[in-house]
């Protein structure tokens, strides 16, 4: 590997500590070859093996000195897999949960410029499917376990980590992080946990914002279906299911869900408008006053932009198609899937109405096609803003802390429920404009997976305690 200047200082991305090394410590060794070996398993949800995943992972600890009688694989299926270790501690204090998905999306080989099933370093990235999302986390925790272990360190309190399948499913079938809730809830119990999400945000490579994710909006899935008695495409009628349903997808295309602000969001565009300036604070500024117009240049620039549109508001938005059965049959059914993400506290009901409204044609039917998991936000105390805003200072000098929520879903609902305050909070650093997770060439920062996985080192030491 060619990673000797970058891993520890950099021009853009700071980490106090020694001068960068010629060759990888031991400890960035361990941590890469685990990386590495964690990647190149094949793990996509549907047709992968979290199972084997899990075992390799497990090989690991149990190398690195963790007891057999504290490292469990749990395989409630064929190829689904979750393991559960723990570096026990004083029991001064109740434990921490480290919590990391080890299923991944799908990765056609013909998409991509690598293969995503190899790790490669190229350009000063690493390439490959789950290289963020979220291996890099399950990694660094495996690798930061053994650290611990043969360093003799005694935290205060267990330190837990649980490594599940299929969050990238939404746990649908109840086979991840809810199967371990409900068979094995003794060994994951925690006073809080630490997830993935909440990543370190560059500008022009300078460390701007450091996230921590305390709340997300709800997923919710709908299906749209118009029926019709189809015919002969020789002879076509104006009654077209692939046209009426067309039509109200382009009535939904145009609707934008009123803004809705909570704590957390409120928090983050506060800040935000304190770091950026110029005419994006004045634009946060004056939605945050309550007084902007919907319709207003303020709303519409900032709803122009992916990632405050996503904070802003509920939203909705198209993802499948199907219809017809023949190239010279008039369709009899047409559906479409309609995927939501819906602010915390928004009735789940209130979308569906919503939806129907927008559409505005009683011949398409709404129906919801899963369930939603809502959950509270997790508070923002001293014991867990406090950790981070101290190593924040150190790692990434000048970036400011936002609480943030999170546009996506992931397993913190289900741990919130089940009474586990849970934050997203990586340490993993990558520019703001860009997201390749679950894209073409899913990449991190060659520099930011190291200073990362040091990061999570010394935070969960600043949470566990001890000596």
């Amino acid at each position: 590997m060619r990673l000797s200047a970058i891993l520890l200082t950099s021009a853009t991305l700071v980490i106090s500590g020694p001068a960068a090394a010629d060759a990888l410590n031991a400890n960035q060794q361990r941590a890469f070859d685990i990386y590495k070996e964690l990647v190149e398993i094949d793990t996509v949800t549907a047709t992968g093996d979290t199972g084997k995943a899990a075992d390799a992972m497990a090989a690991r600890l149990r190398a690195g000195g963790i007891p057999d009688a504290d490292v469990q694989v749990f395989k409630p299926a064929p190829r689904k897999g979750n393991l559960v270790a723990r570096l026990r501690g004083s029991g001064a204090r109740k434990p921490i949960l480290l919590v990391a998905h080890i299923d991944v999306v799908p990765a056609p080989r013909a998409d991509w410029g690598t293969d995503p099933f190899k790790l490669v370093e190229q350009d000063g990235y690493f390439y490959g499917r789950g290289s963020g999302d979220d291996k890099y986390m399950a990694a660094s925790f495996v690798a930061n376990l053994v650290r611990y272990k043969q360093e003799g360190y005694k935290p205060d309190r267990d330190i837990i980590l649980a490594l599940e399948t299929d969050e990238e499913i939404l746990d649908k079938d109840a086979l991840g992080i809810q199967w371990l809730l409900k068979n094995h809830r003794d060994l994951i119990d925690a006073e809080f946990a630490l997830n993935e999400g909440g990543p370190v945000g560059l500008k022009d490579g300078k460390p701007l914002r450091v996230s921590v994710q305390t709340s997300e909006k709800v997923s919710v899935t709908y299906a749209l279906s118009v029926k019709n008695k189809g015919g002969h495409s020789a002879a076509p009628v104006k009654d077209n299911a692939i046209y009426r349903l067309a039509a109200g997808l382009g009535r939904l295309s145009s609707f934008n869900f009123p803004i809705v602000l909570n704590e957390t969001t409120r928090a983050y565009f506060e800040r935000t408008a304190q770091i950026e300036g110029g005419q994006l604070a004045d634009d946060l500024r004056a939605v945050l006053s309550g007084q902007a117009d919907p319709a207003s240049a303020a709303v519409t620039r900032l709803s122009d932009n992916t990632g405050y549109n996503a904070q802003l508001r509920t939203t909705c938005i198209t993802t499948m198609l199907q219809a017809g059965s023949a190239f010279n049959a008039l369709p009899q059914l047409a559906t479409a899937t309609v995927n939501c993400r819906v602010m915390p506290g928004e009735p789940i009901d209130g979308v569906k109405a919503t939806l129907e409204k927008v559409i505005g044609d009683s011949q398409i039917a709404v129906t919801q096609i899963d369930t939603a998991t809502t959950s509270d936000p997790s508070s923002l105390s001293e014991g867990i803003i406090g950790p981070i805003t101290k190593l924040s200072a150190e790692f990434f000098p000048g970036a400011v802390v936002l609480p943030v929520m999170s546009a996506g879903a992931t397993d913190g609902s289900y741990l919130r429920n089940a009474g586990i305050p849970t934050y997203g909070h990586s340490g993993m650093a990558g520019d703001i404009g860009e997201n390749r997770a679950h894209g073409r060439d899913e990449r991190v920062l060659v520099k930011s997976f190291f200073i990362g996985n040091e990061y999570l080192y010394r935070l969960v030491k600043e949470f566990a305690g001890g000596k």
